[in-house]
C-alpha cells in the first residue's frame, strides 16, 4: 500500500514538473521575483526591535492585536472553560519568617501542577496577604548550583549565602515570604514532580514522532496539534492562568495585590501571562525581555507567536503596571540601548515613564541572582504596599531536604503520565475548543457579529495581514495584446511596503462592453491555471469575457515563476535549526499558505482601487488547488468580494499530514477547519464546488441565521463542469 502510494505521488509530481507553462512570462527567463519572502526567513536568534506608536490610541489598538495574536497562538482564544482545580496542600515545615507547603491541583482534569507554596509566618500579621506567583524557568524550581560553585558565585558577587544561595529560585520564594508575600513556585512541565509529560516530550524533542501524529489520536509538537494550536507554551501558559486562579482563591491572599516574577523561561512565562491576564499588578521578567534571541526551548516558541513582534514589545503589554527587568551579558546585554528606552517611551504615553526599570548588571551571565533579586524585592516592596525599609536584604535561611520539597509521596502518589496520558490532553483539549466554537455558530442574525469576532478573528491573526491599500501597490506593465476579442495584459505588482512582488495575467473583453465585473482568478498553478493547453485562455475565462467580465490571476509565493527550473514546491522552507518543530519557522514566519493569501489580497486591493476602468464589483475565484485559499481570503477581504467561487476539491485541513506541507494552516483544524473558514463568508453569495453536491453543514447554519440560506450553492460533478455552471451566477444571468 506504501509503495503504491509513494509511487502515484512521483507520477503525479513527474507529470506536474514536465507540464509546459501554459502563460506569458512577465520576467525575463531565468529571473524570479524580486520578492523578500524568498530571502532568509527570521529566526528566534533575529533582531526584533520595538517601534512605539506616536500615539495611546495607536498604541492601544495595537496593543489589542498583540493580546489577541497571544490568546490565539497558545490556544487560548476563546479562553478554555475552567475545570475544578481541587487542590490538595500539604506537608507544612517552618522555617524563620515563613513557613512551606507541598500543592498540587489538576489545571485540567488529571493533569496535575505541582508546586511549593510559601507563606509568611504568623508574626507577620493577620488578613490578607500580597501574593507572588514564581513561574521557575530551565533549570527547575530545584535548580541547584552545587557546593562546588559556591565560592566563585559568592567572590562575584552573585550570591551572598553558601547555603539558601545554592538553591535561587527557592531563595527569592522564601525571601518573598518573609517580606509578608503568600508566594508559589510551580513546576513547568518535565521539571521535578511534574512528569505526566516528561523533560523529553516538553523541552528536548528533536524530531517528529509519526505514531503520534493521527486525526484519531495526537501528541504533543506535532501536526496535528499545530493544526489546533495546542503546544507545550501554550499548556504551560494556561498552567500559569491557573496557578493565579489557585493563588487568588486562597483566604489569606489580598487577589488585588498579586505579583508575577521568573527568570529565563520563567521570564518568557511572566511576560505572556501578564500580557493576557489582568489581575498581575507588578512583574519583573527576568533575563527575557530582549530585542535579541526570544527563547531558545520548544516551550518559549509556539506557531504565530512573534510574526511582526518580539519580546520587548509583548511585555510593553503590561504598560502601564509597574515591570522591570536587568540587563545581563547574555542576549539582554544590549536592553539599556535596545529596548529599554522604547519601553520608557511606551510607558510615557500614559505619564508613567519611572514604572518600568532596567538595571545593567552585565559583569554577570545569564541569571536571575542575588543582585537581581534585589532589583525585584525593592520594587515589589512599593507596588505590593509591604511598607518595608528599603533597600530590601535578602538573609540567609536552611534549605528544604529532599523529604520537604517532593510533593509526590506514599499518601499522595504521582499521577499516570506517557504517550497515553499525553494524548488525552490534547483530546481534551480539542473536544473543549470544539464545543465551544460549535456553539458560536450562529442561529440567529445577530450571532454573527460574535462568531465573526471570534472565529473570525482568529482567522484573521492566523493569516496575519489585512488588505494592503491601494497606495502601497505598484503596477508595472510588461506588455499588452491584442487577441481579437479581448486583451491580454501581463504586470508586475509590487508592495511597495513589504518588498513583495507578482507576475500578473489580466484579460478585458472587446466583444461585449465591459459590464464592471472584475475576476480575481486563483488557481494552484499560479497563472498557468487560467490557460487551456493551447495557451488561449480556459473555456470559463472565456465565458466571463464574452459576458463582459474582465479577469486577473497572478503567480502566488512559490507558484509559476517563483519557482527555479519550474518544479513545484511540496515541502516548505524551514529556519536552519535541526529540530523538526514547526514553532521554530512559523512562530517567527508566515506560512506558505498564509502568504499566498497576502497575494491575493493583494490582488483584490489591486483590481478594486484600479485607476483604469475601475470595478464596479469584484469576484473571486479558486481552483486547481487553490479553493482553501480563496475561502481564507474571503475571511480577511469581508465584503470587498461581492461574490466567491470556491472549488474545495472535498479538501480539509485535518488530512495535512506535515508542517512542511504547503497547505499547512496553523489552527485551522481548531476554527472548524475548512467549512469554518467558509462559514465565515455569510451572508455574502458564494458557490462551492466539490463538497459531493451538498453545503456542509456549519456552512448551511451561517447562511440559515443570516436569513440568506439560498445565497450558497453548492455543485455535485467535476471541478470542470461545476465551474462552468457557476459562470452565469457569476454574471448574474
Amino acid at each position: 500500500m506504501r509503495t503504491r502510494l509513494i509511487l502515484s505521488v512521483a507520477v503525479t509530481l513527474l507529470l506536474v514538473s514536465t507540464c509546459p507553462a501554459n502563460s506569458p512570462r512577465v520576467l525575463p527567463e531565468g529571473k524570479r521575483p524580486n520578492d523578500a519572502r524568498l530571502g532568509p526567513q527570521k529566526d528566534l536568534n533575529a533582531y526584533f526591535p520595538f517601534t512605539v506608536p506616536a500615539t495611546k490610541k495607536a498604541w492601544e489598538a495595537r496593543a489589542r492585536e498583540l493580546r489577541r495574536r497571544i490568546l490565539v497562538s497558545t490556544g487560548l482564544w476563546p479562553m478554555p472553560q475552567r475545570t475544578p482545580l481541587r487542590p490538595v496542600i500539604f506537608g507544612k515545615v517552618n522555617r524563620p519568617g515563613f513557613s512551606v507547603e507541598k500543592v498540587y491541583f489538576e489545571s485540567l482534569p488529571g493533569h496535575f501542577i505541582t508546586g511549593l507554596l510559601y507563606r509568611p509566618a504568623k508574626s507577620a500579621g493577620k488578613g490578607r496577604h500580597p501574593a507572588v506567583l514564581c513561574p521557575h524557568g530551565h533549570g527547575g524550581r530545584l535548580q541547584d548550583y552545587g557546593e562546588g560553585k559556591m565560592d566563585a558565585l559568592i567572590k562575584s558577587g552573585g550570591e551572598k549565602f553558601r547555603k539558601s544561595g545554592r538553591f535561587p529560585k527557592l531563595a527569592r520564594c522564601a525571601q518573598l515570604a518573609r517580606m509578608g508575600c503568600v508566594t508559589f513556585i510551580f513546576d513547568m512541565e518535565g521539571y521535578a514532580d511534574s512528569q505526566q509529560l516528561g523533560m523529553q516530550v516538553a523541552h528536548r524533542l528533536q524530531k517528529q514522532r509519526p505514531h503520534m501524529n493521527s486525526p484519531e489520536g495526537w501528541g504533543f509538537i506535532s501536526t496535528q496539534a499545530e493544526l489546533r494550536l495546542q503546544s507545550i507554551m501554550g499548556l504551560q501558559t494556561w498552567s500559569s492562568i491557573r496557578c493565579l486562579d489557585f493563588l487568588a482563591g486562597l483566604p489569606d491572599v489580598d487577589p488585588k495585590r498579586i505579583g508575577v516574577t521568573g527568570g529565563s523561561g520563567g521570564g518568557t512565562q511572566t511576560i505572556l501571562l501578564c500580557a493576557i491576564d489582568p489581575r498581575p499588578v507588578v512583574a519583573f521578567p527576568n533575563g527575557m525581555v530582549s530585542t535579541s534571541m526570544q527563547g531558545g526551548c520548544t516551550c518559549e516558541n509556539c506557531c504565530l507567536l512573534r510574526i511582526g513582534t518580539g519580546n520587548v514589545e509583548l511585555a510593553a503589554l503590561f504598560a502601564p503596571k509597574p515591570q522591570g527587568m536587568t540587563a545581563a551579558n547574555d542576549w539582554t546585554k544590549e536592553m539599556m540601548t535596545k529596548g529599554y528606552p522604547q519601553l520608557r517611551q511606551l510607558y510615557g504615553l500614559y505619564g508613567k515613564r519611572d514604572h518600568v526599570l532596567c538595571r545593567s548588571l552585565v559583569q554577570f551571565p545569564h541569571n536571575y541572582n542575588y543582585v537581581s533579586r534585589g532589583i525585584m524585592y525593592n520594587l515589589f516592596n512599593r507596588h505590593l504596599g509591604l511598607g518595608l525599609k528599603e533597600p530590601v536584604i535578602e538573609t540567609d535561611y536552611e534549605p528544604l531536604t529532599k523529604q520537604e520539597y517532593t510533593v509526590w509521596d506514599k499518601q499522595h502518589p504521582s499521577p499516570p503520565g506517557g504517550e497515553k496520558h499525553e494524548k488525552s490532553v490534547t483530546r481534551f483539549l480539542a473536544r473543549q475548543s470544539q464545543a465551544q466554537v460549535a456553539s458560536l455558530v450562529p442561529v440567529r442574525r445577530e450571532d454573527m457579529t460574535i462568531y465573526q469576532g471570534i472565529v473570525g478573528g482568529a482567522v484573521q491573526t492566523i493569516i496575519g495581514r489585512g488588505l494592503p491599500r491601494s497606495n502601497e501597490i505598484q503596477r508595472t506593465k510588461v506588455a499588452e495584446h491584442d487577441r481579437g476579442d479581448y486583451l491580454e495584459f501581463t504586470d508586475i505588482l509590487r508592495v511597495t511596503t513589504r518588498n513583495e512582488e507578482l507576475p500578473v495575467v489580466s484579460f478585458f473583453p472587446k466583444k461585449t462592453r465591459f459590464n464592471g465585473l472584475a475576476v480575481v482568478w486563483v488557481d494552484g498553478r499560479g497563472k498557468d491555471g487560467l490557460y487551456a493547453g493551447d495557451g488561449t485562455p480556459r473555456p470559463a475565462i472565456r465565458r466571463l469575457l464574452d459576458g463582459g467580465a474582465a479577469v486577473l490571476g497572478g503567480d502566488l509565493l512559490y507558484q509559476g515563476e517563483f519557482l527555479e527550473k519550474g518544479q513545484p514546491l511540496t515541502v516548505t522552507p524551514k529556519v536552519g535549526n535541526n529540530r523538526e518543530f514547526a514553532a521554530y519557522t512559523f512562530g517567527y514566519n508566515h506560512s506558505v499558505f498564509a502568504s499566498r493569501v497576502h497575494d491575493i489580497l493583494t490582488l483584490l486591493t489591486f483590481v478594486k482601487g484600479h485607476e483604469e476602468d475601475r470595478a464596479g464589483a469584484v469576484a473571486l475565484v479558486g481552483t486547481g488547488g487553490a479553493g482553501p485559499l480563496v475561502a481564507a481570503a474571503r475571511v480577511v477581504a469581508q465584503d470587498l468580494v461581492d461574490k466567491a467561487v470556491v472549488a474545495t476539491g472535498g479538501f480539509r485541513f485535518v488530512n495535512v499530514k506535515s508542517y512542511r506541507d504547503p497547505m499547512f494552516l496553523p489552527g485551522a483544524v481548531k476554527y472548524g477547519d475548512l467549512p469554518g473558514l467558509l462559514s465565515l463568508a455569510a451572508p455574502l453569495p458564494l458557490w462551492l464546488a466539490g463538497e459531493k453536491g451538498s453545503v456542509p453543514e456549519r456552512v448551511q447554519a451561517a447562511y440559515t441565521a443570516t436569513k440568506r440560506p439560498k445565497y450558497v450553492v453548492s455543485t455535485a460533478g467535476s471541478e470542470q463542469k461545476a465551474i462552468g455552471a457557476a459562470v452565469p451566477w457569476l454574471l448574474g444571468q
